[in-house]
């Protein structure tokens, strides 16, 4: 579903990615752990095509980011960790302008949003401007966004921060059941408990280079996942 091949992405003289890579498989929550600064979240915005990077190729369902970035799109959705929407617009003229951007019919749409708005409770704030949501109300509202077209492909940084313990157990449900369709979820994270019950493989990042990645039990073996990140941590850089 998302392969990243030996990305490198540089900020003047500082290597933020140095020749990462790897593969996210359809079926697959792929966690993406690391301290402030590691690198995540320019990984992720090279993957979604809001940053160009210096080397590298990244596929998203086969298809090249930099060759197809359009068709790319259509196939992916990303949830940022600040949730910056439009303030202006109120909550369901939001949700009917992302359904018009993937070219969502109107009943689908509808189905969609009364679904996804009664799940997280939001129904009846949907009328009020966004500028009056408190940060958890505008993180749900990014959610349903990005499960409005049935994305193949679904990007987080730190998709928590901010959901209250329902919403959070919610969405934990709701990205199970789409990698269970066939779906990849790609998602940072510093709530390590969250990611050990949650994952099926995470990638553990350091100064911009991956230090350790593969299936939670060939990660973690008998520890914790605070453990072992913990002990990465601490091994000096060579």
């Amino acid at each position: 579903m998302l392969n990243i091949e030996h990305l490198t992405k540089r900020y003047g003289d500082k290597l933020a990615v140095d020749d990462l890579s790897l593969q996210i498989m359809p079926g697959e929550i792929y966690g993406f752990i690391g301290h402030n600064g590691a690198g995540k979240t320019t990984t992720l915005k090279s993957v979604v095509g809001i940053l160009q990077f210096d080397q590298g190729k990244i596929t998203i369902d086969g298809k090249s980011t930099m060759d197809s970035p359009l068709e790319c799109k259509k196939n992916l959705a990303y949830i940022p960790d600040n949730p910056d929407l439009y303030d202006f617009m109120s909550g369901i003229r939001y949700l009917n302008f992302i359904a018009d951007v993937f070219e969502i019919p109107v009943s689908e749409r509808n189905e969609r949003i009364r679904k996804y708005a009664d799940i997280f409770e939001l129904t009846d704030d949907l009328a009020l401007p966004i500028s009056a949501y408190s940060h958890g109300m505008k993180q749900k509202l990014a959610i349903i966004s990005a499960w409005m077209h049935s994305p193949k492909l679904i990007i987080m940084d730190e998709p928590f921060v901010g959901l209250d313990p329902k919403a959070a157990h919610l969405l934990k449900e709701m990205m199970r059941e789409h990698c269970d369709r066939g779906g990849a979820i790609f998602f940072s994270t510093h709530v390590l408990e969250v990611a050990e019950k949650l994952c099926d493989k995470v990638a553990i990042i350091k100064q911009g280079k991956l230090i350790k990645s593969g299936t939670m039990e060939e990660v973690k073996g008998d520890a914790s996942l605070e453990d072992v990140f913990l002990e990465l941590e601490e091994v000096p850089e060579c």
